[in-house]
């Protein structure tokens, strides 16, 4: 806990953390003002509104499938703290279409046909925006950080993402949608005012020509990265993990309103749960591993949310059917007799995930050569991309062909168990190593 707070008055680690918050707040706040606005307000069935979930989520992934590998070299062999002020000012541009097309959602302008593709084009901006950050804000903590601080920083920009990402998702579900609209904007603004205090963090070489060719390179990029077994077990290991994380996040807006006739405010809340769950979880495992790099608390950490998925599901199941199409508001809500142990198993899932996937993250920062920290994550990042985007059409379908919300979370359950096997063998080999 020392070592934390000591970074957190660190210009060192400051200015990127704050910058990472207010990316996080903001993708958040304008993904979620987007998807619920459309859910309550646009389409009136569960298997439309389940849909346009699993569309945005795979707009925003998307990116991340396409330009990891031009984002990883450019990270490795540019200035890291320059690439970041660059994205921090496209935010500007990005989010002034997108609170374009809140705007005009607002005014109830051409929704379908002007004000819902102004906002997925904004969304799917934004995943490339934070293509492109995603590599700098793991691999540049080896650099400006001492070893034994990486797992504290590494902890500390989980939490405090999650933390945003909880921030962002309350406003988007209270606040009216004009206001999120000047929010966007105003954020954008003061991230890139932020991220001019982020010190330099030059390449460790000379700077090698770029492959644009993403399929080449990406091809490339994950089998120079798999050639360390713990690192690409790590990678393999977070992969399962954000499909799961993909497919609950697709499933809890229209769970929340078709299964368990709650309001917007509620479905809201149901992210805020989790977000602070994998908080809770990041600041604990650093705990518990006392600042060593280890994923020997993984295999049991999924396992148990495993386990709460379930839990989760059995009280979605034994929900009180509502005649009227009446939704509730969170007073409500937290009046039904199941409220409470719904919620408490959403918060076990979260803080089981956190546990689970920290370590590994910082993994990948420390077990390969600082040269090639960015790359890794950018490797790490596109075989993520592309375990959500399956996830994410796998969700789309079972709605496409029928399958009701509430049994697709037995989907999620059965992942867990696939990430414990991964997570053995990782700590096995971590043992060997």
């Amino acid at each position: 806990m020392t070592t934390q707070t000591h970074l957190i008055h660190s210009r060192r680690f400051l200015p990127l953390f704050v910058t990472q918050l207010l990316s996080a707040f903001n993708d958040n706040l304008f993904k979620n003002a987007m998807v619920l606005f459309v859910v309550y307000n646009v389409y009136q069935s569960e298997q439309a509104e389940a849909q346009f979930s699993a569309i945005a989520s795979g707009l925003f992934i998307l990116p991340f499938f396409v330009f990891s590998a031009i984002s990883g070299q450019l990270a490795d062999m540019r200035d890291k703290a320059r690439i970041i002020r660059i994205v921090k000012a496209c935010e500007i541009g990005i989010m002034t279409v997108g609170a374009i097309g809140l705007c005009l959602a607002w005014k109830g302008f051409a929704v379908t046909t002007l004000a819902i593709p102004l906002m997925l084009a904004a969304l799917f901006a934004m995943g490339v925006h934070s293509t492109f950050f995603g590599p700098i804000k793991y691999a540049i903590l080896p650099q400006h950080l001492h070893p034994n601080e990486v797992l504290a920083g590494t902890g500390l920009v989980e939490a405090g993402t999650y933390i945003a990402i909880l921030t962002g998702t309350i406003l988007a579900g209270w606040i009216p949608i004009e206001w999120a609209a000047g929010g966007v904007i105003v954020t954008a603004m003061l991230g890139y005012a932020v991220s001019r205090q982020v010190p330099p963090a030059p390449p460790h070489h000379e700077p090698e020509p770029l492959d644009f060719h993403f399929i080449r390179s990406s091809i490339a990029l994950v089998r120079n990265t798999s050639h360390d077994r713990r690192v690409f077990l790590a990678i393999m290991a977070i992969s399962f993990f954000w499909t799961i994380g993909t497919v609950l996040f697709v499933q809890f807006p229209p769970l929340a309103k078709n299964v368990l006739m709650a309001s917007k405010e509620v479905a809201s809340l149901f992210l805020v749960i989790f977000s602070v769950g994998v908080a809770i979880g990041s600041m604990s495992v650093n705990a518990l591993l006392k600042g060593t790099v280890s994923a020997r608390y993984s295999p049991s950490s999924v396992v148990v949310m495993g386990f709460f998925v379930i839990g989760f599901y059995l009280v979605c199941n034994a929900w009180p059917g509502h005649t009227d199409n009446h939704l509730m508001n969170v007073g409500e809500f937290m009046a039904e007799p199941l409220a409470v142990p719904l919620m408490l198993t959403l918060l076990g899932i979260a803080v089981a995930g956190g546990m689970f996937v920290v370590p590994l993250y910082a993994f990948l920062t420390t077990f390969v050569d600082k040269s090639q920290t960015a790359r890794t994550i950018a490797a790490n990042n596109i075989v993520n991309s592309g375990a959500m985007v399956m996830g994410s059409l796998f969700a789309t379908g079972l709605s496409a062909v029928g399958v009701p919300i509430i049994q697709q979370l037995l989907l999620s359950a059965g992942m867990c168990l696939i990430s414990a096997a991964i997570a053995r063998r990782l700590v096995a080999a971590e043992r060997e190593g």
